[in-house]
């Protein structure tokens, strides 16, 4: 036989002989990988044994374990209702005015800047909403409490003048109803008022 040609066809041996070797150490890892897979989707064991990542039973002993709260929020729709008729109340007295309505997180659900009101007034009314809600208390009520503590104004976001009235259910503040832009605080509350009327009735 010729030399080279022997040699050619142990070369091609060899190779063909590694090639079946690598093929089969491949399907044996997968075959492993697949069975560690199907085993820990059985067992809920991950490949080292510890407990497999779940967000299933971690939100189920969050709640089980009182580690959650329910609160009551105002909806949006809500919302737009009570504040159209803060400032509808203020239309009928010929009052330029803007409302504001926030929630019991204190964020801004809707603004109604009405047709003529000042350029200072939509940010005033979300202030006012914001501190009603904050203390569950008409900011006319809260103004008067300024006298005993007037670090009170220095709270970021706040607005301790009247025209900001709370929304309560069940006693609890649920949001706020702002407005601003009127001649006088006792003015724009009681629009304020006429906003959280209609949510009660």
């Amino acid at each position: 036989m010729n030399p080279t040609a022997k040699n050619v066809t142990h070369t091609a041996g060899t190779r063909n002989k590694k090639l079946a070797l690598t093929a089969a150490a491949l399907a044996i890892a997968a075959a492993g990988t697949f069975g560690v897979v199907t085993a820990n989707a059985a067992t809920g064991t991950a490949a080292t044994g510890a407990p497999a990542a779940s967000t299933a039973p971690a939100t189920a002993t969050a709640a089980s374990t009182g580690n959650l709260t329910t609160t009551t929020h105002l909806t949006v729709a809500a919302a737009t209702h009570a504040a159209q008729a803060a400032l509808d109340a203020a239309v009928k007295e010929n009052q330029k005015v803007s409302v504001a309505v926030v929630d019991r997180d204190g964020n801004t659900l809707v603004t109604l800047r009405g047709d003529g009101a000042g350029p200072q007034s939509p940010e005033s009314a979300v202030r006012k909403a914001y501190t009603a809600v904050s203390w569950n208390a008409p900011t006319s009520e809260l103004a008067k409490r300024l006298a005993q503590a007037p670090n009170l104004k220095d709270i970021p976001g706040t607005l301790f003048l009247a025209g900001g009235a709370p929304v309560q259910a069940k006693g609890a503040p649920v949001a706020g109803v702002g407005v601003a832009g009127a001649p006088s605080g006792d003015l724009d509350e009681k629009f304020a008022r006429a906003g959280v009327a209609v949510l009660n009735k």
